[in-house]
């Protein structure tokens, strides 16, 4: 652990680095606690670029707590749609929602008060609390503990929970008390810009004369890699219907449910929101579909037998599933009538709040209606 000169050194190297080279983000230049608590949760597990132009048009539509609170839950879905995880979308509605009933509309601005909000843990409270109120609380996310273990030289699994909590103690010790946001932002910076999982940029690193990996040759090895969880399959049947007009049927979004969700569990691969009818298939997708439709349909919709046409094959991921989607497409004269449902026009689903899975296979109807060839079925 550093200390003395040497921690001071490296504290105004790496402060001084960050103030010349960090990169010009929306939520950098304010410290408003709602837009930094917004970026926070929009940037886990997703790219800056990405969430750049969601950033700016959720601040359009809710610029305060307020805005965000007494929204419909469907339209914060809308916006959220693309960015994915959309549990991040609904613990922040409900966060803003328990922030006007408690804290009278304003962020809190103590670990306890602001832990309590739904969505929000240890790194994000950190983040949110130092950046916006300059509260002396060290961050440690992925890049800051990469950055971490390369520095102490830290070998194993670096999640392990003993370990992440010895990261968390040396990332405490290292925190620049007069200002802590800078310190913060810093660590992640030089983590997501520099101090990068694959080929570290050691030579332009501000910190680098600090770094025992370094010093021992071992920066690219650490921190070690974790042991990944085994990728699922899973098979997936989607109907599009299709009336003559252009309209089509969305299901609603699934409930919740308190058992635990499976692999091939439709409502969590559509995240919970307005979908295609899909099922989960097992081995023959035609018959597994027409069995399903039987039970989603009402018995006259069933009198005239339905021409089923195969759209394209879709790959998609759900975090440790990889999917597989035979699309079709059914075209009536009428939508069926089905409870709850939503009838769209195809082209217009965007007005809604749909996952990329349920996205994908309305591009796969809009191409074949664009004329591109169809997929055969398996």
């Amino acid at each position: 652990m550093l200390k003395g000169g040497g921690l001071a050194n490296f504290r105004k190297q790496l402060l001084e680095w960050y103030r010349q080279y960090r990169r010009d983000l929306p939520w950098r230049r304010t410290k408003d606690p709602y837009r930094i608590w917004l970026s926070e949760i929009m940037l886990q597990q997703t790219r800056v670029a990405a969430v750049i132009p969601y950033y700016e048009k959720f601040l359009e539509r809710f610029p305060d707590i307020q805005s965000l609170a007494r929204a419909p839950e469907e339209e914060v879905l809308r916006l959220w749609s693309g960015l994915g995880y959309y549990s991040r979308a609904r613990n922040l509605q409900k966060a803003a929602q328990q922030m006007v009933a408690k804290h009278g509309g304003n962020f809190p601005k103590t670990a306890e008060a602001t832990l309590a909000l739904p969505g929000i843990g240890a790194y994000t409270a950190a983040a949110i609390l130092s950046i916006a109120f300059e509260e002396k609380h060290a961050v440690l996310d992925g890049n800051v503990a990469r950055v971490m273990a390369r520095l102490g030289a830290v070998r194993g699994d670096i999640r392990e929970a003993g370990r992440w909590h010895s990261l968390q103690k040396m990332a405490d010790g290292l925190i620049a008390t007069d200002s802590p946001g800078n310190w913060n932002q810093a660590m992640m910076e030089l983590g997501a810009t520099l101090c990068t999982p694959k080929s570290p940029q050691c030579l332009l690193c501000p910190v680098s004369g600090f770094c025992e990996a370094r010093k021992l040759g071992i920066a690219e090895e650490l921190p070690e890699k974790r042991k990944k969880r085994a990728t699922v399959d899973v098979t997936l049947a989607a109907i599009v219907f299709l009336d003559a007009r252009g309209h089509t049927l969305l299901l609603p979004p699934p409930r919740p449910s308190k058992k635990i969700a499976n692999a091939d569990d439709v409502p969590t691969l559509v995240s919970r929101m307005w979908h295609f009818p899909a099922v989960a298939v097992a081995k023959d997708t035609l018959t597994e579909l027409r069995k399903f439709l039987a039970t989603l349909l009402p018995a006259t919709s069933l009198r005239t037998p339905l021409r089923i046409e195969p759209l394209r094959k879709i790959r998609h991921a759900v975090t440790y599933r990889a999917v597989t989607i035979y699309s079709f497409r059914i075209q009536v004269k009428k939508l069926p009538k089905i409870a709850g449902a939503k009838t769209p026009l195809l082209e217009q689903l965007s007005t809604l709040p749909i996952s990329n899975l349920t996205r994908k296979v309305a591009q796969a109807a809009l191409a074949a209606s664009a004329g591109m060839p169809a997929a055969r079925a398996k």
